[in-house]
């Protein structure tokens, strides 16, 4: 079993690829509002992608954690105009205290990947 951790520290691994899946750890991003961070959040989800071989048409499931359920409107434009058309993956958002009090948005995303 082949298990390739990318970018790893003493606490997690931005990336663990096995069996031609990508697991990515959480992105939050910078900005003054919710649409601001999801933009940057999603700007380093990419690139982390492309570091695993992959690319966000490949995106198997993402899951979004919101400061507060107000701002899933604001999210979800952002969201809906960086995901390719027909190619959506499977989504769950949730409302959650993240890590610091500015941050209002963290995805976490599992993806398809070269082996």
């Amino acid at each position: 079993m082949t298990i390739t951790r990318i970018d790893t520290g003493t606490r997690m691994s931005k990336i663990v690829k096995h069996n031609g899946v990508a697991y990515l750890c959480g992105q939050v991003g910078a900005g003054a509002t919710v649409a601001d961070q999801t933009r940057d959040c999603l700007s380093r989800v990419e690139a982390l992608l492309a570091k695993a071989g992959s690319s966000k048409e490949q995106i198997l499931q993402a899951i979004v954690w919101i400061a507060d359920m107000d701002d899933f409107a604001e999210m979800n434009a952002v969201w809906d105009s960086w995901v390719p058309e027909g190619v959506a993956p499977a989504r769950a958002c949730g409302e959650a205290k993240l890590a610091r009090p500015e941050l209002r948005v963290e995805i976490i995303v599992t993806a398809a990947c070269e082996m």
